[in-house]
């Protein structure tokens, strides 16, 4: 969580409904961002979040020529053994349907999930992308570490909710953090953060050796 005081929190978190008018009227221009190659693509909602919440993402993520899923769990209750198994279950039924590795990307607390699969399955898993992830606060809790494939943090100062500091780490092999302006409600909304996921997603897929981080 950031430090700033509920009151402040509520007030900056408005601002989601003027990312969500964003959205609409930038729906047009997605059409001018890079076309995918039709690999899938796994949404993991925030917390307390269902796959609802991530629709306009993932219908912008079709549009673009990725085959898009949810994560088909209902809203997301935390961190659990049943819930990361059930979420490796559903993984590897949509790389093994494709025959490919699959991307994730991850809002919130649905980040910390993308990098713990992504570390547990990294053949199964092409890139990951986590949006105002509080992945660092969480890492020694839930042995949370960067990922053996490649990996982007996007984050707002501005967010309301998560700290960017726990949602960044320095940029290195294999990985990188790319700042916007927004809030964290807003993030899966957000024209800035759908434009980053477009050119990260058609980046060609990396092939590892074991032992490899994956980089780019």
């Amino acid at each position: 969580m950031s430090d700033r005081t509920a009151f402040q929190r509520i007030r900056d978190e408005k601002g989601v409904v003027l990312e969500a008018v964003r959205h609409l009227l930038w729906l047009p221009r997605f059409d001018r961002l890079p076309k995918g190659d039709g690999h899938p693509v796994l949404v993991v909602p925030a917390f307390s979040v269902s796959d609802r919440g991530t629709t306009p993402l993932r219908r912008a993520l079709r549009r673009l020529d990725y085959d898009s899923h949810g994560w088909e769990q209902g809203p997301n209750r935390g961190v659990t053994p049943e819930a990361v198994a059930a979420l490796e279950a559903h993984l590897a039924a949509i790389a093994g349907a494709a025959g490919r590795p699959v991307s994730v990307v991850g809002w919130s607390l649905g980040g910390i999930f993308a990098r713990m699969i992504a570390r547990s399955n990294p053949d199964a898993v092409r890139r990951v992308i986590a949006l105002g992830s509080p992945y660092r606060a969480a890492e020694e809790r839930h042995g949370v570490g960067t990922p053996p494939v490649p990996t982007t943090s996007i984050y707002s100062k501005s967010d309301a909710v998560v700290d960017w500091r726990n949602a960044s780490e320095p940029d290195g092999p294999g990985r990188e953090s790319i700042e916007v302006r927004g809030t964290h409600s807003g993030l899966a909304l957000n024209p800035a953060v759908i434009s980053i996921i477009a050119y990260r997603l058609a980046l060609p897929a990396v092939s590892r050796r074991p032992g490899d981080r994956g980089d780019d």
